[in-house]
């Protein structure tokens, strides 16, 4: 199962309010659409270079568990921790999981998409073992929210059997917080790659939506991303299992848009200031970004233009605390000395790290 006679292969990545400014950030322990092409590139840039190795005939290939297009719907915010102390650490030597993460999280923007249904889909062929649905959709926000879920952190999940497939006995897969209701699969039903097997929910020990997959060989937990030969720690000889490469982006783009009020981290989780349309009488007109992966000295700028072209919001700062996940915001509020004027609003932001920009969004709203 070990074997050590893989070829190895090496491809480089590309860098394919008048009166007062708000600004502020939010930092947890824990798409809309993409941007453009451009956007896009820039986000990969942040990308390393992926280690393709050959795999061995012993080791299964695994595709990924949800229905979308990474970098546009969705994204993967944590990944498996290599650290085996208390410590965390990912596979590419970030801080994208926590002390203890066993699998990869592949996440949606927020719970509206997943009131509208994005498919967990089987990562390989195989034999359903178990199952569980019934657990309520309920997003992890405090300390007493994750007692209530004890015995239940995967919340309603699936686990399939991957004997069947070439090479496959001693592999399986396990899918943890579906959205409750959605399940279409029982113990013994036989699957193949890409059949549905729920929906990405918020159930169990979750903190936004998402699908949770761990991957084990013989009840050892494996990270897909480095493969089971792998030692401990971040600078390891890479063995992928995935059946096409993912690159490893640790910072990205979440979710931006307009608000009249500061926006919180819950609020945006849900769905909520999605409006492209607002009235001009509202009391503040702010622009937020929501991202993850930030780190120490990144830099942000934020730009608002009003209607005229006039850029009515300048603000440069650098981000203090690191975090997966951050809110930013600024603003201009609505009086009579300064009047928030109708017409098409445009904001922009970028975050930069040393000299390359990660992230880089426009957004346009009318005030009418």
């Amino acid at each position: 199962m070990r074997s050590s006679s893989a070829k190895k292969y090496g491809v480089a990545f590309f860098l394919t309010l008048g009166l007062m400014v708000l600004v502020s950030c939010w930092s947890p322990n824990v798409t809309q659409t993409a941007e453009s092409s451009l956007q896009h590139a820039q986000t990969l840039a942040e990308g390393m270079t992926q280690q393709l190795i050959t795999q061995t005939p012993q080791t299964p290939r695994f595709a990924q568990p949800i229905d979308c297009q990474l970098g546009e719907d969705c994204f993967i915010l944590l990944y498996p921790d290599r650290d085996p102390s208390p410590k965390a650490v990912d596979f590419g030597c970030g801080r994208q999981t926590y002390d203890g993460h066993q699998g990869t999280d592949f996440a949606i923007p927020d719970e509206q998409a997943m009131a509208r249904g994005v498919p967990v889909v089987a990562s390989a062929a195989g034999t359903v073992l178990r199952v569980r649905d019934g657990v309520v959709d309920k997003r992890i926000a405090q300390e007493a929210d994750k007692t209530a879920v004890e015995g239940t952190e995967c919340g309603n999940g699936v686990v399939i059997d991957h004997r069947s497939v070439p090479n496959g006995a001693g592999w399986e897969t396990q899918y943890c917080h579906l959205r409750q209701g959605s399940l279409r699969v029982k113990p013994g039903d036989t699957v193949e790659k890409g059949t549905i097997l729920g929906s990405v929910g918020a159930s169990g020990l979750a903190s936004f939506p998402h699908v949770h997959l761990t991957i084990r060989y013989n009840g050892e937990v494996i990270d897909p991303f480095v493969g089971p030969e792998a030692t401990a720690g971040c600078n390891v000889t890479r063995n992928p299992i995935w059946e096409q490469s993912l690159a490893y982006i640790p910072t990205g783009l979440i979710r931006a848009g307009f608000s009249t009020q500061p926006p919180t981290m819950d609020e945006l989780w849900q769905g909520k200031f999605n409006e492209t349309i607002l009235p001009q009488d509202s009391p503040a007109l702010l622009f937020w970004v929501q991202v993850y992966g930030v780190l120490t000295g990144d830099k942000m700028i934020f730009n608002v233009y009003d209607a005229q072209g006039i850029k009515v919001v300048n603000n440069e700062s650098f981000v203090n605390e690191s975090s997966k996940t951050w809110i930013g915001y600024v603003g201009k509020k609505n009086n009579p000395q300064s009047p928030l004027t109708p017409g098409n609003w445009k904001a922009e932001y970028q975050l930069i790290r040393g000299d390359r920009t990660l992230v880089k969004v426009q957004r346009q709203l009318q005030l009418q």
